[in-house]
């Protein structure tokens, strides 16, 4: 293809989500179980167009588990590359509220890292792992389930 065709192609779109690691003073980490899949993750969903990232972050949390948060650091940046799903992952710190499900989630808990690779894909146990780490933010890409090597 020529180079003028490829510039008039469009430009693919990709969806950017939030989540928040949730993490309380004991270490253990907030974690919902979804009712569309019956997968745990920790809670998120798609960033919507007037949100800040942080405002995003904290409305899903609220949303999926009744647990307020204060958002704080960037942890980590995932892409999925089967779906083309960008998430900015958010350590958080819970200030109030109380665990309760909602239309999105059949279960919500507080789990252990251990807990967190026995129950979690690995494309969503890492997100929490690397919330726990005090690293600089993490750049991964993955398939939904699995990371892939970076290129």
């Amino acid at each position: 293809m020529s180079t003028a065709a490829q510039s008039r192609r469009p430009a693919p779109l990709h969806s950017v989500s939030v989540a928040g690691a949730v993490v309380r003073d004991d270490g253990r980490v907030l974690a919902i179980r979804r009712a569309d899949n019956g997968r745990w993750e920790l809670p998120g969903g798609v960033l919507e167009i007037e949100e800040s990232p942080e405002a995003g972050t904290r409305r899903e949390v609220l949303e999926e588990t009744g647990i307020d948060v204060t958002v704080g650091r960037l942890t980590g940046v995932y892409k999925n590359m089967t779906r083309g799903i960008v998430a900015l992952v958010f350590r958080c710190t819970p200030v109030g509220g109380s665990e309760r499900t909602s239309a999105e989630t059949t279960a919500v808990g507080w789990l252990t890292p251990q807990e967190i690779g026995d129950l979690m894909a690995e494309a969503y146990a890492v997100r929490l792992l690397d919330a726990l780490s005090d690293d600089a933010p993490h750049v991964r890409t993955h398939d939904g389930r699995r990371l892939t090597p970076a290129a």
